[in-house]
């Protein structure tokens, strides 16, 4: 019976220990990796973001772990959140990213603003930075972001949806991904997103991939319910109509696959039309 007893607290130990520390902080040359925070999970991640938790955990956030790499004064901290899926990753990634930022190759995609480097790379986001303006730690915090990355498991590579969106006009690096409550509604959920600029009009282009065809066709009934109007039974349709919060809504969907276009006037139909031709094809 000791025995026994003796097995399942080795159990639970090495499950503790497992959950505590599932990463191999990579080391990094004259500094000391430093570990003085808990493992935050959804109930107290309020304790270490404070108010951006919220959002977050709207992203299906687990857990994030957090290490310090200190050398004298200098200190770069390191932050790796783990959320449900790549789809979430990077819709919590993508919503702290800007246009402007110098983009690196790390993980899926990453970028550097002063002394800050954040990517993400399958289920992971992870967050780089330091105070300093030193050159060498600088260089240092690239070099860690780049050993971080390789120590991470998953699929390196961007999410597939992003390739639906079609190139022309399209603003880059202004793809992502919202889990709830698109355009202000609960009943839309789950889309990719990329802003366009054509000849002085800016536009958006929302692609819905839902379960199946009756998914689809429920999700359109209840958004054309708003404007009074009812959706064909075929397996396909398009349609345009009036949002009170969002304007001029062009909708079209083809067995799973919703596109939703905002930011048009309703004379514009044919850059509505080429950009759902493109991506229903």
């Amino acid at each position: 019976m000791r025995h026994i007893y003796l097995v399942i607290i080795l159990c639970t130990i090495s499950v503790m220990v497992a959950k505590a520390q599932p990463y191999n902080f990579p080391p990094l040359k004259g500094y000391k990796i430093v570990s003085k925070y808990p493992v935050y999970e959804p109930d107290n991640l309020w304790d270490f973001i404070d108010g951006a938790a919220d959002g977050y955990i709207s992203y299906g956030f687990q857990n994030v772990h957090v290490r310090e790499y200190v050398k004298g004064k200098n200190v770069i901290k390191v932050e790796i959140y783990r959320h449900k899926d790549r789809d979430n990753t990077f819709g919590i990634y993508a919503s702290e990213r800007s246009p402007s930022y110098r983009y690196i190759n790390l993980g899926a995609q990453g970028y550097v603003a002063g002394g800050v480097i954040n990517f993400f790379k399958d289920c992971y986001y992870v967050k780089l930075r330091t105070f300093t303006e030193n050159e060498k730690v600088l260089r240092d915090l690239e070099s860690l972001a780049y050993r971080v990355a390789d120590m991470l498991p998953g699929d390196p590579s961007m999410p597939r949806t992003l390739n639906e969106f079609p190139q022309n006009f399209k603003e880059k690096n202004t793809e992502t991904y919202i889990n709830e409550s698109v355009l202000g509604h609960d009943f839309l959920k789950g889309a990719y997103r990329a802003d366009y600029k054509q000849e002085g009009i800016t536009y958006q282009v929302y692609i819905f991939d839902k379960n199946s065809p009756e998914d689809a066709f429920q999700t359109v009934k209840s958004y054309l319910a708003l404007a009074g109007l009812e959706p064909d039974d075929s397996a396909e349709g398009k349609y345009v109509f009036k949002d009170g919060y969002n304007g001029n809504i062009f909708l079209a969907r083809k067995e799973n696959r919703i596109v939703i276009i905002t930011g048009l006037e309703k004379d514009q139909t044919n850059i509505a039309d080429r950009i759902t031709g493109e991506i229903l094809r």
